[in-house]
Formats: structure tokens, sequence, C-alpha cells
């Protein structure tokens, strides 16, 4: 019995660490949820309806 035991008992404790390694990993990466600053550098007055224009139409 002691040679399914100990194989059994070490992949459980493999298994275990590696699921808690991956649910931190994905709570990590989904922590990193916030927006990235607008550029409203540009000139208003050059656009039409927040629509560049190039050239003369």
């Amino acid at each position: 019995m002691a040679k399914f035991l100990v194989p059994g008992v070490v992949s459980a404790v493999v298994g275990a660490v590696l699921g808690t390694v991956a649910v931190l990993g994905v709570t990590a990466a989904a922590g990193e949820n916030s927006r990235p600053d607008i550029d409203r550098s540009a000139n208003a007055d050059s656009s039409l309806l927040n629509q560049v224009e190039y050239g003369s139409r």
C-alpha cells in the first residue's frame, strides 16, 4: 500500500501548490484593470466633431 500512498500524497501536494500558484497568478493578472489616460493635447479647433480633417475638401 505504501507503494501507492507516497506517490499519491506527493501528487496531491504538487497539485495543490500548482493550483495555488495558478489562482494567485490569475488574480494578479485580473487586478491590472486600470484604463490608460487619454491624450487630449490636440487642438480641438482643428477638428470637426472630433474627427480630424486632412487637407481641403
